[in-house]
Formats: structure tokens, sequence, C-alpha cells
């Protein structure tokens, strides 16, 4: 038998729990035989929160830490990828807010119980004040905070580690070595719970379904809507005026890189190209040496298109339950974002753990994620498709601002290549 695709088994899976949900529609028994199955799974993600935010931010704070003493090469790519980055989620919150993509399903006909849970940590995470939260962000007791789960707290003790594990240098490698191997391990360990994901997602649609009617999946046709919509608007305005300021052909830029680009919309990952985005990168005019840092530092601190994606999709489920986010709350999620967005794109799907990690940090119900669980894969293809376009843009740019491009090299390799396809 040939295999089934891991997208193609979530899909499978969405498709049957819908099936199974809106035949049992009003049926308690749906929720008492499935609702464990889909909570495991929900359970399963936020296990290896903690262990991968403390390892991939101290990997990537300390690896900002060497980068900037190379010289300005350093602190202009940070620089550049924090603004671009920051434009990017900002988008994504505003896109969300305007275009209302998880109205429509009243979530909060949940259990009295769930509901009183839920809108007591809206309430608490509302309520408490900016200068309240810029204290509690500092964790009087790390293992208290690791016990409770508390993100903020530990976002911020992993920056500072970090920082500290890169200060002193060669004493702080074996350090950087075990959170290396821990990251790659709970990677390694988010490739084995995403093989479940099927089972998760069919358990929780179910649920869902069988509890709200079929009315409650409209909110994915407008989700996906508004993530598609939201990542063009970024290519073609954000990104094509940013192109336009320094001088490079966006337009010209994605027609060298369609296949790329088409590699890594179709297997949901920008890892698979990245050998070859250097090699043309190189070819269109940029240094070998800055596109060796630049890009793959990117993977890492300039996923555009993620970060849009789980801007929109965290305010969607805010949206599901009726919850309103105060000012305060949306700045809160800004910055929960831009911490927690970083150094999730060497896997598939692992989105999900940073739409889970910012939900916990904000107070939000995580069983949302059933509603995204079920696309994942579809935005998650248009979004790597932008991280890729961001990141090859981000390089040449820094070329530009290093005074290392050469304009004469890269018209002569488009030249060559046009007219080779042509």
């Amino acid at each position: 038998m040939k295999k089934i695709s891991l997208a193609w088994q979530i899909f499978i899976g969405l498709g049957l729990g819908i099936a199974v949900g809106a035949f049992f529609y009003g049926s308690p028994g749906v929720e008492t035989s499935l609702k464990p199955v889909g909570d495991t799974f929900i359970r399963l993600i936020k296990m290896i929160v903690i262990p991968l935010v403390i390892s991939t931010i101290v990997v990537g704070v300390a690896g900002i830490g060497d980068a900037k003493k190379i010289g300005t090469l350093g602190g202009k790519t940070i620089l550049y990828f924090e603004l671009i980055t920051t434009v990017a989620l900002m988008l994504g919150i505003l896109a969300a807010h305007l275009f209302q993509p998880g109205t429509g399903v009243d979530m909060r006909s949940l259990e009295k119980g769930d509901i009183q849970k839920v809108e007591a940590a809206a309430n608490e995470a509302g309520q408490q004040g900016f200068v309240e939260m810029l204290v509690h962000i500092v964790p009087s007791n790390l293992f208290d905070s690791l016990a409770k789960g508390e993100l903020l707290p530990i976002i911020f003790f992993s920056v500072l580690f970090g920082l500290g594990v890169s200060a002193i240098g060669q004493r702080g490698e074996p350090v950087l070595r075990v959170m290396q191997a821990v990251a790659d391990a709970m990677f390694t360990i988010t490739h084995i719970i995403m093989r479940v994901a099927p089972v998760g997602v069919f358990a929780l649609i179910a649920v869902t379904v069988s509890k709200f009617g079929v009315k409650s999946l409209i909110p994915l046709s407008k989700l996906t809507l508004v993530v598609y919509g939201t990542l063009l608007f970024f290519v073609v305005v954000v990104l094509g005026l940013t192109a336009k300021a320094v001088g490079v052909r966006l337009w010209e830029l994605c027609r060298l890189l369609k296949d790329e680009i088409l590699l890594a919309f179709t297997t949901a990952s920008s890892e698979t190209v990245l050998p070859r985005l250097m090699e043309k990168l190189e070819r269109y005019g940029c240094p070998k040496a800055i596109t060796s840092f630049v890009l793959p530092t990117g993977y890492t601190f300039n996923l555009d298109g993620s970060s849009i994606y789980q801007a929109v999709a965290v305010v969607f489920i805010a949206q599901l339950y009726g919850l309103d986010m105060s000012v305060g709350q949306q700045v809160t999620l800004l910055l929960t974002l831009m911490v927690t967005s970083k150094g999730m794109a060497a896997v598939p799907g692992a989105s999900l753990v940073v739409v889970v990690t910012t939900l916990s940090a904000m107070g939000f119900p995580p069983e949302g994620l059933a509603f995204i669980a079920g696309i994942d894969r579809i935005l998650d293809m248009a979004r790597v498709g932008v991280n890729v376009i961001g990141n090859s843009l981000a390089t040449i740019i820094i070329s530009k601002w290093e005074k290392a491009y050469d304009a004469e090299k890269a018209n002569r390799y488009a030249a060559r290549t046009f007219k080779n396809v042509s």
C-alpha cells in the first residue's frame, strides 16, 4: 500500500471527525468517548512547549551575541529582521481584527464550569495592568514558573541565560551544545507527536461539531482567506515597497526563485530549499560570506509568513470564544510572539506549538487549536513560501547595506536565466 502523507492523514481525520460529529450532533456520548483523546493530543503538544522554548531561545540569543562580534553585519541583520517581523505581526493582528475570521460561532456555549474557567483566565489577563505585567515577567523563582507553566517569566529567563552563555565565550560552548541537543530532541519529539495529529484532529473536530453543529466550521474558510490575503498583501505591499526602497526588483527575484518557492510551498518546509537558495543568491550578486550568515539566521529570526499566521491564529481563537482583547493584551501578544515565533521553522507544523505557547501565555483556551490543526497544512504551505521570499530579499538588502552587492553579476545571471527559460 502506498504510504499516505501526514497532510492527507490530517485531511482524512478532519473529514471523518466532521462526519462523525454531524451524524451524532447533540449526542453527549461523542464528547464522553472522544474528548479524552483530543485532550491527550493537546497535552502532548503542551508537554514539549517549555523545553522547546527554553532551548531554542537560549541557542538563538547566544547566536545573536556571537553575530554581533563580527561587526556591523550582525547588528544590521538583527535590526532588519526585528523591524520586518514586527511589521508582519502588527499586520496579522490588524487583519484579524478587521476581518473577524473567528466570529459567527458562539464557542461560549460550553459547560458552565468551562466557560467560567475561560472567562476567569481572560479577565485575569485583561485586568492586570501594564506595570504589573512587566513586573510579573521577571520570575522570583524560576522553578515555580516552570511548575506553573508561566511562559513569559520562562522566556525572560531564557533570553538572559542566552546572553550569559554568549558573554562567557568558549566556556559557554558546552552549555550551548547541550541546549542545541535539547532543541534537536524536542524537534524530533514534535515529529513523533505530529504522527498522531490526525487522531487528535479527528477527536477534537468531532467533539466540536457534535456540540455546535456544522455551522461551527464556517470560520475555517474565513481564516484561510484572511491568512492568504494578508500574506499576499505583505509580499506585494510591505516587501514590495521595502525592495523598491533599496533598488531590488522583487518580481524578478520571485521569478528566479520560483522553483524553490514552489518546493517550499508543496513541502511546507523552507529547510528543503536552503542549499539551492544560497547557491542562487550568490549567483545573483550576494557575497558568499553574507549569504551564508544572513540566510540561515533568517530561518530562525525572520519568519514573516509564520509571524502573520500566528498573530491571526491567536486572535482568531480569542474571537471564537468571544474574548475581547484589550490594548494591553494586544501589546502583550505582539511582544510574546516576537519571542515565541523564533526558531520554529525547522519542523513542518511547528507553528501549532507557537500558537499553543502564546495561548497559554495570554490565558486563552488552547482547545480552539482543533480548528487550526485541521487546516494547518494548507496555511503552512503559504506562510513557508512567504518565509522563503522574505529571507531571500533580506539577504540582498543586507548585501546592499554592506556595499557588497554585485549588481552587474545579478543582471547577467537574471538575463541568462530568463533567456534559457524563454
